[in-house]
């Protein structure tokens, strides 16, 4: 994929959090940044960050939960900026509760916005990316994806439904050698404001599992899968890696891990806010939220494992040249 100055990228969730954190990553790049989202104030406040780093914004309104309105903006996005190269999707909404809790409404307009925004988001960009045969799709997964947690079972079964979904497709793109590509970004426990605006039923407020990060770890994972989009899937974040990999040796062992330890971690000693939730309406209708949430003097705003997993050919041909040179001299001292 080439550089990604003056090319239209769309972003999902522009408008906070982590899709925040992207379009400015996006506007330092030059690109030309196509802002989808719900809340007015949020997405205006988006597109002047983009325009601040360097990049072009603009705003299209739409609610990914609904096609007719994902498909509409991106028909305008094409007619008003040009052919859409880059589609990132970061959308998401959720609630915080035990599964007894949540009304089947809450559950089905959860999955609506979580799982089927990227199915929407998905099929309209291969609609118009397809007679190019050219452009990319970015999936911004979970350690979730892959394994469940207490009081996020919504939010749990649509990542883990993102996850099967986007192996579908990118198969099938496999099979008619297509020159676009898909790829999946797994992030972190991130400190977005997604802990101040989410709808809770919990006694106390909400807060990610430690260890956090901050949006920019993430915006740099995507901006960079943007870039190089012909890989399968990211890792961002040490707790990532060791969340997946432990999932695939023990399982079990980390169901009851999560049992002690899922609902207490993921809950400060503060009362959660009132009045504020985004699953039916944006929170930033009226307020600017921003890509930051409540943890940042706990969050961390750089990751090792990031910087491997972009650097991993260079990683291991280094390790390789070590292992041969140490093989080298060991022949020689057998001599």
């Amino acid at each position: 994929m080439a550089p990604l100055e003056g090319r239209v990228v769309v972003v999902t969730g522009a408008s906070g959090g982590v899709g925040r954190a992207v379009v400015r990553q996006l506007g330092h790049q030059g690109a030309k940044v196509a802002l989808i989202a719900r809340g007015t104030t949020g997405l205006g406040a988006a597109a002047v960050d983009v325009g601040v780093e360097g990049g072009t914004g603009e705003v299209f309104e739409a609610d990914m939960a609904d096609y007719d309105q994902v498909r509409r903006a991106a028909e305008r996005i094409e007619a008003e900026m040009g052919p859409i190269s880059v589609w990132i999707n970061t959308a998401f909404s959720s609630v915080f509760a035990k599964f007894t809790d949540i009304s089947p409404d809450e559950y089905a307009r959860t999955t609506a916005v979580t799982y089927l925004g990227y199915v929407w988001g998905t099929k309209v960009a291969l609609d118009l990316m397809g007679p190019r045969n050219a452009g990319a799709i970015v999936q911004t997964g979970s350690a979730l994806s892959q394994r469940g947690i207490p009081l996020q079972s919504a939010y749990c079964g649509a990542k883990h439904a993102v996850k099967g979904f986007t192996e579908s497709v990118r198969t099938e793109l496999l099979a008619d050698r297509s020159g676009i590509d898909i790829t999946l970004v797994q992030l972190p426990a991130v400190n977005t404001p997604q802990f101040d605006w989410v709808l809770s039923k919990l006694r106390r407020h909400p807060q990610p599992v430690p260890p956090i990060y901050q949006p920019e770890v993430a915006a740099r994972a995507i901006v960079h899968a943007a870039e190089h989009p012909e890989r399968k899937e990211y890792w961002v974040g040490a707790s990532t890696a060791a969340t997946l990999l432990a999932q695939r040796v023990a399982p079990a062992l980390v169901d009851r891990y999560l049992a002690r330890t899922g609902a207490q971690s993921q809950q400060t000693d503060e009362k959660p806010p009132e009045g504020v939730a985004n699953l039916w309406k944006p929170a930033d209708e009226d307020v600017d939220y921003g890509a930051h949430g409540s943890f940042d003097a706990r969050s961390h705003a750089h990751s090792p494992q990031l910087w491997l997993a972009q650097h991993r050919g260079a990683v291991l041909l280094a390790l390789a040249g070590g292992a041969a040179a140490a093989w080298a001299a060991l022949r020689l001292r057998g001599r």
